[in-house]
């Protein structure tokens, strides 16, 4: 059958924004070339123009000049059309990837919005204040159990305040009287010297009155020999 009728021609995808972009730039790019040169010989012959006289010379190259110059205005329009042309697929380019953004953001979103429901109906705000106030219920009794394990056995219940109060009272004012000075029983006993205030001891050799020293002395300060002792 396909060769009775024939079959159908695939068609090629249409070129991407990319692919568009690339080849126009491509283009351009082969414009700027042919500019460029078509500048250095414009310079060529403006050097040329230069140094000929007026005259038919001269002319000849003026109006190669000339016709260069026009193509260079001719190129200089196509690259300005293909410049125009990149700008608008790069502006089509930045909208189609906003729109792609868009649709990524949107299928995130909804993805989130199913499982945040599929989640908020496992959990009942009526439980969770139910939940709450049996957590309350526990914390007091545990308090209370808290406190009835903490009291002491051994405190009477007809004890007075006031008279606790007052022997607190009174151990404070103990204690800052101790806190002024040194405790009695903390306090060296009284020497009796002092008591009785008796002159100190004498320290130094006292010289006994009425005696006077026997022994003299030589030259150089030593004590002199007897003279019974001296051998005659």
């Amino acid at each position: 059958m396909q060769r009775i009728f024939g079959a159908k021609k695939q068609k090629d995808p249409p070129p991407s924004v990319s692919d568009a972009s690339d080849r126009i730039n491509k283009r351009g790019e082969n414009v700027d070339d042919k500019i460029k040169k078509l500048d250095a010989e414009l310079a060529r012959y403006k050097e040329q123009i230069k140094k000929t006289r007026p005259g038919p010379a001269q002319e000849a190259v003026k109006a190669r000049a000339m016709r260069v110059l026009k193509q260079k205005r001719m190129y200089e329009g196509q690259r300005d059309m293909l410049y125009n042309q990149t700008f608008n697929l790069d502006q089509v380019s930045f909208a189609a990837e906003g729109i792609k953004d868009a649709q990524q953001t949107m299928s995130a979103l909804k993805a989130a919005n199913k499982d945040l429901k599929g989640m908020m109906k496992t959990v009942k705000i009526q439980e969770i204040d139910n939940l709450q106030d049996d957590m309350m219920d526990l914390m007091d009794m545990s308090n209370e159990i808290q406190e009835t394990l903490g009291r002491s056995y051994n405190v009477p219940d007809d004890i007075d305040e006031d008279d606790l109060m007052g022997e607190l009272d009174a151990l404070e004012l103990d204690m800052e009287s101790e806190s002024q000075g040194v405790p009695s029983y903390l306090q060296s006993e009284p020497d009796v010297e002092e008591e009785l205030n008796l002159p100190a001891a004498p320290t130094g050799s006292a010289a006994v009155p009425g005696r006077a020293n026997v022994q003299s002395e030589d030259e150089l300060g030593l004590p002199s020999v007897p003279r019974a002792s001296l051998r005659t």
